[in-house]
């Protein structure tokens, strides 16, 4: 049997006849799990129950992913829900009005009344626990235990079904046992599958998803494929990716075979691993005529988790090539220059595609000399919609008991939106101080004096001491040579063939050509 197993998980057209086969052994499984002594593991509103002699992978560190998950998901189905005519209600949540995304376009006040009168509540209301007709369909494509997908059950309203599969029979046992403890069996099913042969088969449009959770252990590179095209328009992508070494540069070359990206050593390199994740779900989705929308990407612990919806269109993929952008990194001092792939132009009421223009930058570095590395390409655009983080905000600082990492989460999001939308990656203040060999200047006094230079500055979650600003590089040595002058290095320390000795023996340019820098060395000093 496991050898018929693996054969038939090769072969699409065997699948259902592979599945077949294995429900003997998952029934087998059941049996044996449900003789051997159990440990209850509890996490949000779930009990899962694991054999004390343990095969299947749990991992309490994820908890803050899974509350996660939870609170975009819930999002997520009010947003679309609403358009069904189903009102999604939340425990321990006060009232509030809802409004699609959707529908946000502007309107006349007498077109808002008209409205109004139209659809004053929805018909159906959809609560945890209980099977919507008009939900969403949840699939979960590595379940192990089943932990996520009974919390979906269990946590978040508006669900016509959720499928856990997982290709462990083991696995897909204690799934349906975990069902049956928690009182969720009627809403979620056991699958023993090959998550990407499971997916090709749920390609027809009323066959597809509206959710599909990925979060394998390593990279998800091999199911992607697979998740675009099985997901419903205008549907949610969950995809974690825990591969960081490979996605922050240690190894490039292995990074370009799975997402088609080539990443380099970097301070800014946690931002990086979103956007190249970002740029393997378009490049792949475009193949099929779709194109994504990002809503939420975190980089957290040790893995990065994005939250995309899937739309269908022709006309927005052209815009593809002019979303993504190849980096010029100097191996010296940091300076970081980005080149977008393809150009567009607006014509009157149709829009103009063409090739870019380039490079950005010379044979070396203008500021210290330097060579160029280059990486990417990668995602340029935003990676979060704000507005809809905002939601997510809301929802969980309005209802703090709901999950037991929502402090983290608040903390989280709400730095999520100060970011900067349209500057793409970061600066950190301890590379640039380490570069010239000087003290690192305080974050507040470098990004005030960014401000006071008539630049937008923010921080990033992605790390502690990121400065994401508009401000070009030439800018950001400016202040860092008006802040060596109060804190000064000994210069005859320094090589002079060093990127310290080359960027420090450049004056700051003067105020008629920079207003900023005077203004600057006040505040610094």
């Amino acid at each position: 049997a496991p050898s018929d197993a693996l054969c038939f998980s090769r072969f699409g057209s065997l699948m259902l006849v592979r599945t077949a086969r294995l429900l003997p052994l998952i029934a087998a499984n059941h049996l044996c799990y449900s003789r051997l002594p159990s440990t209850v593991v509890k996490e949000g509103k779930a009990s899962i129950l694991f054999p004390s002699a343990n095969e299947v992978f749990y991992n309490p560190v994820q908890e803050f992913n899974r509350d996660l998950t939870c609170a975009v998901i819930t999002e997520f189905a009010r947003d679309l829900l609403v358009q069904r005519g189903v009102k999604v209600v939340v425990p321990g949540e006060k009232e509030r009005v809802v409004v699609s995304l959707s529908e946000e376009a502007e309107q006349t006040d007498g077109q808002k009344d008209q409205a109004d009168g139209q659809t004053d509540e929805p018909a159906l209301t959809a609560t945890v626990g209980e099977k919507c007709e008009r939900g969403l369909r949840v699939l979960e494509g590595l379940a192990a235990s089943g932990l996520r997908s009974v919390r979906f059950a269990l946590e978040v309203p508006g669900l016509q079904s959720v499928t856990a599969n997982d290709f462990s029979t083991k696995a897909a046992a204690l799934i349906s046992r975990n069902a049956r403890y928690n009182g969720v069996d009627h809403l979620l099913q056991a699958s023993c599958q090959d998550a990407s042969m499971l997916m090709y088969e749920k390609r027809g449009k009323k066959e597809r998803y509206d959710v599909i959770d990925l979060d394998p252990y390593g990279s998800p590179a091999t199911f992607l494929d697979a998740a675009v095209q099985a997901v419903a328009d205008g549907g949610l992508l969950c995809i974690t990716c825990t591969d960081m070494a490979v996605m922050a540069g240690n190894s490039g070359e292995t990074c370009y075979s799975k997402y088609g990206s080539v990443s380099i050593k970097a301070k800014y390199c946690h931002e990086m691993a979103l956007r190249i994740i970002l740029h393997s779900l378009d490049q792949r989705a475009a193949v099929y005529q779709r194109y994504i929308h990002p809503l939420l990407s975190v980089s957290v612990d040790f893995y990065i988790r994005v939250f995309v919806r899937v739309f269908t269109g022709q006309a927005t993929v052209k815009n593809s090539a002019s979303k993504q952008a190849l980096i010029y990194n100097c191996v010296g001092c940091g300076s970081f220059h980005l080149q977008r792939m393809g150009r567009r132009t607006s014509n009157g009421k149709n829009m103009k595609y063409s090739a870019a223009t380039g490079p950005p930058v010379g044979p070396d570095c203008g500021h210290c000399g330097q060579r160029h590395q280059m990486g990417g390409p990668i995602w340029a655009e935003p990676i979060h919609d704000s507005a809809f983080v905002q939601k997510v905000l809301s929802a969980v600082s309005g209802n703090p008991t709901r999950f037991g990492t929502s402090k983290r989460i608040e903390g989280v999001l709400s730095m999520v939106t100060e970011e900067l939308e349209d500057v793409p990656l970061y600066y950190t203040v301890d590379q640039l101080s380490s570069t010239v060999h000087c003290n690192t200047p305080p974050l507040l006094q470098f990004r005030s004096a960014l401000l006071h230079a008539g630049h937008r500055v923010s921080l990033s979650h992605a790390c502690k001491n990121a400065i994401k600003t508009d401000a070009p590089p030439a800018v950001i040595w400016d202040v860092m040579r008006c802040w060596e002058k109060s804190n000064p290095v000994k210069r005859e320390k320094l090589s002079q063939t060093s990127p310290a000795f080359k960027i420090l023996s450049t004056e700051p340019r003067s105020d008629q050509s920079h207003p900023g820098v005077a203004l600057t060395e006040n505040i610094l000093s």
